[in-house]
């Protein structure tokens, strides 16, 4: 049985270690518009596993050099380039 990813499992302590980073610098992330965890009703954050693999990604792109507005753009672009290639995928 296949795995779902986009399950939103994972408590921001847990998921700030599975991405090598601080728990702050996941909410400055979310402030920032690069992430948006899933909440619970009481409204704790939860993530997922493409959660974790976004934040591996925002950070590859820091460490490349990148601004936060910088690393915002250019996830924005790939979201785009990704789109269009599902629509004409045939």
């Amino acid at each position: 049985m296949a795995r779902d990813t986009t399950r939103a499992v994972y408590v921001i302590s847990v998921a700030a270690e599975l991405a090598g980073m601080h728990p702050q610098t996941l909410r400055i992330y979310e402030r920032k518009g690069l992430l948006e965890p899933a909440r619970t009703q009481g409204g704790s954050r939860r993530y997922s596993d493409e959660d974790i693999a976004m934040l591996q990604r925002i950070q590859d792109l820091t460490a490349e050099g990148h601004n936060l507005e910088g690393v915002r753009r250019i996830l924005e672009l790939e979201a785009e380039i990704d789109g269009y290639v599902e629509a004409h995928r045939q």
